[in-house]
């Protein structure tokens, strides 16, 4: 009887932890951001699609390297019915072709040409994981921002509904009009109104991060530790490359390989050598009958074939549009290298003011929590002062709560403005081609 009670006991023991640790389970956890980026670039639309160039590009520089090495073809000229007459092909089993390209300076060029082109193609991947990470970097913060934001919201709420409490109390007695009591009460209904709001935001940005994670939407949960520090670089630190210019840059000197091969395939000689061999047949035909000796069973031929162009339209036509892409694609990198600049003056100038905002913001939170010290200090102590014209009246329980909810407020204005001042940071990074530094060290911790 003992033995089985044991057992009974432990198994409800047994089912206890197994329904606490399933609860647990289906608790939502804290995802990192460096996991977040990580997903993102892996789930990206965009970096799926530069890695399909990639492969491309990879493909034709193979393809256009690939004209050197012999290629081996294997082919049968075996008749199907008796032949009649002299056809003038000779009937063969199977035969066997060797080709190669011997010598071509135009063919040289399109293998630079290729390779810069698949260059451009690593680069404009690198370009779509650093805009993935920089489009999940910034969701994620503003995102743990919002959070916070409705901590605060929430907080706010509680003090507004005492405030409406204390009101109507002042007003039933008589101290206070109607007017405070209406006023207390909209107070109370804007902070709802921004309670729903931050409450839709932040759904909208856990949706965003999931729909570029593919994480379920519940495990969305920002940890704020993972956040790295933003540096605080400025336009007038050097600037590197970024990916997108430099992808740019290295597409345009492949249009300009291809624009050169072009233009010496109108004078430059190529060189090929061929071996050929069949295997000849007399089943269904009378192809002895007009040959003064008996065809051979094996043939067997070699040789380099010298090609020179004197004229030929199709290969001027081809020039002219290869020189109109190189030129456009001259065009096209200018422009990136110039908006990229103009990005980085325009970001250094709103992150000087960001900056400014944020340190303003901040200065009104401390300044707002050194008020409400005092009018806790005030309303546990009293005002200090004896009874006389000129004494301070003493705080109402109101002026607590209204402290309060000006302290919140200042502290959400603060969480804004250091989020607009970490958006503006991380791009300006993005634009001074420091991404990467930054990703490291998001990798790192």
């Amino acid at each position: 009887m003992r033995r089985g009670h044991k057992s009974k006991a432990a198994w409800r023991k047994a089912a206890v932890g197994l329904v606490l640790g399933g609860a647990s389970a289906l608790l939502p956890s804290q995802v990192s951001l460096h996991t977040i980026v990580e997903l993102a670039q892996q789930n990206s639309s965009a970096v799926k699609l530069a890695d399909t160039d990639v492969l491309k590009a990879r493909a034709e520089l193979s393809q256009t390297k690939d004209v050197f090495m012999p290629s081996l073809t294997f082919g049968s000229g075996l008749p199907a019915f008796p032949e009649v007459g002299f056809t003038g092909n000779l009937p063969t089993i199977w035969d066997g072709t060797v080709q190669s390209m011997v010598f071509s300076l135009p063919q040289i060029r399109h293998i630079q040409a290729a390779r810069a082109g698949l260059k451009a193609a690593q680069l404009n991947e690198n370009d779509a994981r650093e805009q993935a990470a920089l489009d999940a970097s910034t969701d994620y913060i503003e995102l743990d921002c919002v959070d916070r934001e409705l901590d605060s919201a929430q907080q706010q709420e509680t003090y507004a509904s005492r405030l409406v409490e204390i009101e109507q109390q002042r007003t039933e007695a008589g101290v206070d009009p109607l007017s405070d009591l209406l006023e207390a009460r909209l107070t109370e209904a804007q902070l709802k109104l921004k309670r729903l709001h931050l409450r839709t935001r932040a759904g909208t940005l856990a949706k965003q991060l999931s729909t570029l994670t593919g994480l379920p939407l519940a495990s969305i949960v920002p940890d704020p530790a993972s956040i790295p520090e933003i540096p605080a670089l400025t336009a007038d630190e050097a600037p590197r490359t970024t990916p997108e210019v430099e992808s740019a840059q290295m597409l345009a000197r492949s249009r300009q390989k291809a624009e050169k091969a072009d233009a010496e395939s109108l004078w430059v000689p190529q060189i090929a050598f061929g071996v050929l061999y069949n295997r000849n047949t007399t089943l269904l035909n009378y192809v002895n009958e007009f040959y003064n000796r008996p065809l051979p069973t094996n043939d067997f031929s070699s040789g380099f074939n010298i090609q020179l162009p004197v004229f030929d339209l199709r290969l001027r036509a081809r020039a002219k549009e290869s020189a109109a892409d190189a030129l456009r694609a001259k065009v096209e990198a200018e422009q990136a290298e110039r908006q990229n600049d103009v990005q980085i003056a325009t970001l250094n100038g709103t992150l000087q003011e960001l900056d400014a905002q944020a340190e303003v913001a901040d200065l009104k939170r401390q300044i707002a929590e050194e008020q409400l010290k005092t009018v806790l200090t005030q309303l546990e102590l009293g005002n200090g002062a004896e009874s006389g014209p000129n004494a301070t009246p003493q705080l109402s329980p109101k002026a607590e709560q209204q402290a309060r909810i000006n302290e919140r407020q200042n502290f959400d204005e603060a969480l804004e403005a250091g989020l607009d001042l970490s958006k503006a940071r991380l791009n300006l990074l993005r634009a001074l081609g420091h991404m990467e530094d930054w990703l490291n060290e998001l990798h790192g911790k």
